[in-house]
């Protein structure tokens, strides 16, 4: 799965479940997520498209709702573990800051919130009546990936401008990478986001 960027990630800002639309440059429908409600572990499903006839990975956390929970990545047609994100326990109180892992359960990246004065602004006027449809005009949240040890940043999740949709706009920063490791990222970025929602 080789992807044409820019992608886009949307979400409607009420649902009852949450639910994300990943599409690439052209609109094309790559990746449906769906999180299940009323679970004591999450599970959540990723489906080529809406009609949820195809399963393409599941992401199940490692433990009972917990802070510090491990969230897997697993290929649904063979069940071939393909790694995994973990918030940064306290650190992510205040910037969001998750690790994510290769198969083998090795760090190999870290995903840093770039300015979180930005997250706050943009939630106080989400939470105002009528306001709030004007958040993402005035308020760009952004995400990047990096790679241990050198730092290199490698992918970039940016807020777009929306009304009452949550639009998210995902760019490589470097000029290619391994398709593994380039699933492993969306699914990464993807993970945080129904976190980050969580966390309002």
């Amino acid at each position: 799965m080789r992807f044409q960027y820019p992608l886009r990630l949307s979400f409607k800002l009420i649902a009852v479940a949450p639910q994300i639309y990943l599409r690439d440059a052209t609109g094309n429908d790559l990746m449906y997520i769906h999180q299940k409600l009323f679970k004591l572990k999450e599970s959540i499903g990723v489906y080529s498209n809406s009609s949820k006839s195809q399963e393409l990975f599941k992401i199940g956390a490692d433990r009972i709702i917990d802070w510090s929970a491990r969230y897997n990545f697993t290929n649904s047609y063979d069940g071939r573990p393909w790694g995994s994100i973990k918030r940064e326990g306290m650190k992510s109180l205040w910037r969001s800051s998750y690790l994510i892992f290769d198969p083998n359960g090795q760090q190999t990246h870290y995903l840093k919130e770039v300015d979180p004065w930005v997250k706050v602004a943009d939630g106080c006027l989400t939470s105002i009546p009528v306001l709030g449809m004007f958040s993402g005009y005035f308020f760009h949240p952004s995400y990047i990936i990096y790679q241990n040890g050198s730092n290199l940043p490698v992918m970039k999740l940016t807020k777009q401008p929306a009304f009452w949709e949550g639009v998210f706009s995902l760019e490589p920063l470097v000029s290619s990478m391994p398709e593994e490791e380039e699933i492993r990222f969306v699914l990464s970025l993807i993970m945080m986001l129904l976190l980050e929602r969580q966390r309002g």
